[in-house]
């Protein structure tokens, strides 16, 4: 067996290196699309369709009229079917029927692209054990998604107290299945840049970095918590009332925000205080990555600077997408696309931080 020179050796780690954070960063890419695709399932109504959890049998769709009927007959024992969808037919119920297959079938995929050349690398040697223990948590986490989308879908399959209450799912497993996928995404893309990019050799001041870098955890913080508001908004159908901006119908704040008793919450079942909380955080974020990226300007290296330059872009963006997704009444392709836009916005305020944890000082 040939001993590799030093140098050939650390270029061959190196090189796989490279490999296991551009596997990494698709599988990053992967829980995107299924982020988006769980929005599109939740914006068209489908997400309450498949009445069962079965993760191995529920791979195969019904084939033939027959099956068809059983699965439609399942429906029919729903909530949502009793109390909003009667009139369907047969071919309407496959329609939102693959709707949300297609969304569990992408989240058995984002699993097996996980798992299976997470054995390869592990048998090859590829991985240390630091980043061993990483992907574990990422194989648990990626089955307790599973768990969790589950879990919602129940909520929305049980009669609820008043008959007269929408069939939805609970805003609180809503909430619980986008934070699990929001960190399993950070994660990867997290550990994936570690991997794919070398550090830059520029310094920066202390006392700049220091600031940078708490400027970033703050824009970091805010986006996340922003998105999660928006579970809450999602899942109250908040994005359809006060269908004005900037103000809140003629107000504000309007005066309806504590109309729940206890007052907590109002923070999480008032449908008018979802969507206040969510435009003010929204605000809050959009005043931190200004505010960053005014700081910013000629303290960078050209890398980070890209991320900060992105970050002001994508947050601007957002703020277009919200406002254009609430005075449309919550189309589709507007909501979709200003879901999407908080991942992106995640996703830059991740990297500059990351470049930030890793750049020298002077």
């Amino acid at each position: 067996m040939a001993v590799l020179t030093k140098p050939a050796a650390q270029a061959t780690t190196r090189s796989r290196d490279r490999i296991v954070g551009y596997w990494m960063l698709g599988c990053g890419g992967m829980v995107v699309g299924a982020v988006m695709l769980g929005g599109i399932t939740r914006l068209t109504e489908s997400g309450l369709s498949i009445t069962e959890w079965q993760p191995v049998r529920g791979v195969r769709p019904p084939v033939g009229h027959k099956e068809w009927e059983i699965e439609f007959e399942k429906y029919m024992q729903s909530p949502e079917f009793k109390h909003k969808n009667a009139h369907i037919t047969l071919s309407e119920f496959k329609w939102i029927w693959y709707m949300e297959y297609a969304h569990r079938l992408w989240g058995r995929a984002v699993g097996l692209a996980i798992v299976l050349p997470a054995t390869f690398f592990w048998a090859k040697g590829w991985l240390t054990p630091s980043l061993k223990k990483k992907v574990l948590a990422f194989a648990a986490l990626v089955g307790f998604q599973g768990f969790l989308g589950w879990y919602m879908v129940r909520s929305g399959l049980t009669e609820k107290k008043n008959q007269y209450e929408i069939p939805r799912v609970s805003q609180y497993r809503l909430c619980a299945h986008l934070t699990a996928a929001l960190l399993l995404y950070a994660g990867l893309f997290w550990e994936g840049l570690s991997l794919v990019l070398k550090p830059q050799a520029v310094p920066v001041r202390p006392l700049h970095l220091t600031t940078l870098t708490r400027f970033s955890k703050a824009a970091v913080g805010l986006t996340f918590i922003t998105a999660l508001s928006g579970a809450f908004v999602a899942g109250l159908d908040a994005g359809l009332v006060y269908n004005s901006w900037p103000k809140m119908a003629d107000r504000w704040i309007p005066s309806d925000l504590f109309s729940i008793t206890p007052l907590w919450r109002n923070h999480f079942e008032n449908h008018s205080m979802a969507q206040f909380q969510h435009r003010w955080l929204g605000y809050l974020t959009t005043g931190c990555v200004a505010a960053l990226w005014l700081y910013s300007r000629k303290k960078l290296p050209p890398r980070a600077q890209v991320a900060a330059n992105l970050m002001l872009v994508m947050v601007f963006m957002q703020v277009g997408l919200g406002v254009a997704t609430l005075l449309t009444y919550v189309p589709t392709p507007t909501a979709v696309a200003h879901q999407s836009g908080s991942v992106a916005l995640l996703s830059f305020s991740l990297w500059l931080l990351h470049e930030l944890k890793r750049m020298p000082k002077v």
